[in-house]
């Protein structure tokens, strides 16, 4: 039994080690003179790993049903290592020039991914909690990592006061959960549900549970961290929350209320519902004052989290696909456009200012179009495979019966895409001012130029992603 457990977790435990060794092997030699080539280890690491995980089949658990593995899990964990090892890759070279690549960097981003792979194959409250834990310690570590900074530090204070808030919600609402159902076991928490529906105590558990989880996606009303800490972070850092912990949380996210409330879809589809309503509306209206690139991309962030969250409101199995589709179509969006703005400068420091960027297409064409054609895509301006992606969500959430979601996802887009539109204007037609210099690494580039392509043609097929969507949304909606 010991020797099957062990064979289902093994990629978090290879990874486990290798963080380990690497932070044994850091501190007794050359420390911050091996980050360099101890961040493209790390990430080769990771897509070692990610390959391992894709050639799984089957569905099996570990540890009495605390740890799953199924076609769910794979998906999302592929996902995860690939946008964790871009991130590190892309980065490398902005994290160098600012005096930040320290051997640390990769160790925390390998065990936070490591805490991720954890938290969509928990199967059990207390797995759950130690999988959430693992990543958002290291998150912490992370978003402070500049500690020269003001403004990093207090991002970094910031994520961790109201982090250890939302951790407390979960744990109080899992603590009801236990106390109504007997069991942490999401298996055993499922059962508890009758005709539909869960009793008052059990609601209330599931309210807390929800609200910590709707935290971590930075949905509203709970997204109040997530300007400030995407601002106040080094940009690379920044990129990294706005990719692999976004596609976590929200496997996660599904991974509960699927395996564990299931039976009770009545009593939670409105809340997410509302939740999804509320982080549109609120991302597309916030991030039009914006001026700061940075803190534009998070109330993007909070919108587009509105968008994935419509899939999970539909409750259904096409619902858990379009919305695993549309999270991978955001991971590769917002790698590109972070590659582009960890790289903008202007006399040697970073600059975030969207002004900055007027006539930068008589600066670098190559560039700038690259940045238009994302930019569409995160407004869902068809043919980019942003639009697909969120026609794919609205889709499932009218053939759930929320047609009325489906309408207010379509004004909030209307709405948000002026934002994204006024960075493409600024490009083309703005004024004559100081400009920017983007200097971008070969890796940076190729990853701008990449997300580029994968948006502008990935509609023909989503790149052969939606059949490994379609396994892993039939493997969870049961």
């Amino acid at each position: 039994m010991i020797s099957v457990d062990i064979q289902t977790v093994l990629p978090e435990i290879l990874l486990s080690v290798y963080a380990m060794a690497a932070l044994l092997g850091a501190v007794y030699t050359a420390k911050d003179g091996l980050a360099k080539l101890l961040t493209w280890v790390t990430a080769g690491v990771m897509v070692v790993i990610a390959v391992m995980v894709a050639g799984g089949e089957g569905a099996t658990s570990a540890f009495s049903g605390m740890f799953l593995d199924d076609a769910y899990a794979r998906f999302a964990k592929v996902a995860i290592l690939l946008a964790a090892a871009a991130v590190l890759v892309v980065g490398e070279a902005s994290m160098e020039r600012r005096g930040l690549l320290k051997f640390e960097y990769p160790i925390l981003v390998a065990l936070a991914t490591v805490g991720m792979m954890m938290m969509v194959s928990a199967g059990n409250l207390m797995s759950l909690y130690m999988g959430l834990e693992l990543q958002s310690l290291s998150l912490y570590v992370v978003a402070s990592l500049n500690r020269d900074s003001v403004r990093s530090t207090e991002a970094g204070m910031k994520y961790f006061v109201l982090g250890a808030l939302s951790s407390g919600l979960l744990l109080y609402g899992s603590s009801l959960v236990y106390g109504y159902a007997g069991t942490t076991d999401f298996a055993g928490i499922i059962t508890a549900a009758t005709d539909g529906h869960v009793g008052l105590g059990m609601l209330i558990g599931l309210v807390f549970v929800v609200t910590g989880m709707a935290f971590k996606v930075s949905a509203v009303p709970f997204h109040m961290w997530t300007p400030d800490v995407y601002e106040g972070a080094p940009t690379p850092v920044t990129a990294f929350f706005a990719t692999a912990p976004k596609f976590a949380a929200m496997g996660l996210f599904a991974r509960v209320m699927f395996d564990a409330f299931g039976n009770a879809i009545g009593d939670w589809q409105q809340v997410i519902a509302l939740i999804a309503f509320l982080s549109m509306f609120w991302g597309a209206f916030a991030a039009i004052g914006q001026r700061n690139i940075k803190r534009l991309m998070a109330y993007s962030s909070i919108a587009h989290m509105g968008f994935a969250l419509l899939g999970l409101a539909a409750g259904t199995e096409q619902g858990v696909q379009m919305m695993l589709q549309y999270m991978a179509v955001y991971v590769a969006m917002n790698i590109g456009t972070f590659a582009f703005i960890m790289s903008m400068e202007r006399d040697g420091q970073p600059i975030a200012d969207i002004s900055a960027l007027h006539q930068y297409s008589t600066v670098n064409k190559t560039n700038a179009l690259a940045m238009l054609i994302l930019m569409f895509s995160l407004a869902g301006v068809p043919p980019m495979l942003g639009f697909f992606a969120k026609y794919g969500v609205l889709v499932a959430a009218v053939n759930a019966g929320l047609t009325w979601l489906a309408v207010g996802a379509v004004i909030a887009s209307v709405i948000g895409a002026f934002y994204y539109l006024r960075i493409v204007y600024f490009m083309y037609f703005g004024e004559e001012n100081e400009g920017v210099e983007v200097n971008m690494s070969p890796a940076a580039w190729t990853a701008l130029m990449a997300s580029a392509v994968i948006v502008l043609v990935g509609f023909v097929n989503f790149f052969g992603i939606e059949g490994a969507a379609q396994a892993a949304a039939a493997a969870l909606v049961k």
